[in-house]
């Protein structure tokens, strides 16, 4: 627990360190990005296969580039589709990848790599800021509520056959505290000159506080399939970066989502 906690306030300063310059926001996700995408090449190596991490990595880049020079949705689309065809087009230029190694490829293009994409995009946008702060207090304090929940009241499991260890209880109390991090962005952001009314700060922090324990089973999935407990070592007490990002990737883009809606 005690390397837990050191790594998360290391994680937080660095992420805080990040966030002020375009630029800095931006190289920080992609590195994420191709950290993950790294991680699921080398874990995906464990069912016999071999994916073509290059062309995850140069989707990244790309959409990185696309990111900062705020171009249009026909170039990301672009450059989406010409990285699929890379990753299926890979199967036939290298024995050592072949059809399986394709799939898996395109399955990672999807599965982070697109959803990195998409927070590149929101991390340029005039609410960047908004929605980080909202998605990051919804999902975290959902993690940690989920956590000290299962570990106090946990009784019936959630999704014993991907993730044995979480309960119903954990996932209620993880759910629970979104009204707290509702509340607190709510007061931050009215206090930084930004306000968004109060129900909205609610009911978004809901959402991403469920999307975000979605994205958790999510990847609980993934691991489940390869047979790994985490992606990574990389950091200690937490696993490996996806192991980290799995709640963000799903959390980030529905409270962007949420604020489009309302008009923020």
């Amino acid at each position: 627990m005690k390397d837990r906690v050191k790594s998360a306030v290391i994680l937080v300063a660095v992420t805080a360190a990040c966030m002020p310059w375009a630029i800095s926001r931006i190289l920080y996700f992609a590195v994420a990005g191709g950290l993950c995408a790294y991680e699921y090449s080398k874990n995906v190596e464990k069912l016999n296969a071999r994916c073509t991490l290059w062309v995850m990595l140069v989707y990244l880049a790309v959409q990185a580039a696309l990111a900062y020079l705020h171009m249009g949705l026909f170039l990301y689309v672009v450059c989406f589709v010409f990285c699929l065809y890379l990753a299926l087009f890979s199967g036939v230029l290298h024995r050592e990848v072949s059809g399986i190694g394709a799939l898996y490829t395109l399955a990672g293009m999807n599965y982070p790599c697109v959803l990195f994409g998409i927070i590149l995009v929101i991390s340029v946008s005039e609410i960047w800021w908004q929605t980080l702060l909202t998605a990051c207090l919804a999902t975290w304090v959902c993690d940690s509520a989920a956590l000290f929940g299962g570990m106090r009241f946990g009784k019936h499991k959630l999704a014993p056959a991907v993730s044995p260890k979480k309960t119903i209880e954990g996932a209620v109390c993880g759910q629970l505290s979104s009204i707290l991090s509702g509340f607190a962005a709510w007061w931050i952001l009215g206090q930084s000159g930004s306000p968004v009314p109060l129900r909205v700060c609610l009911v978004t922090a809901f959402l991403g506080a469920f999307m975000g324990q979605i994205g958790d089973l999510a990847e609980s999935l993934l691991k489940r399939m390869i047979g790994v407990k985490d992606f990574s070592n990389l950091i200690p007490g937490h696993g490996g970066v996806f192991d980290r990002a799995d709640s963000l990737l799903f959390s980030i883009p529905t409270v962007y989502l949420c604020f489009l809606v309302v008009g923020i």
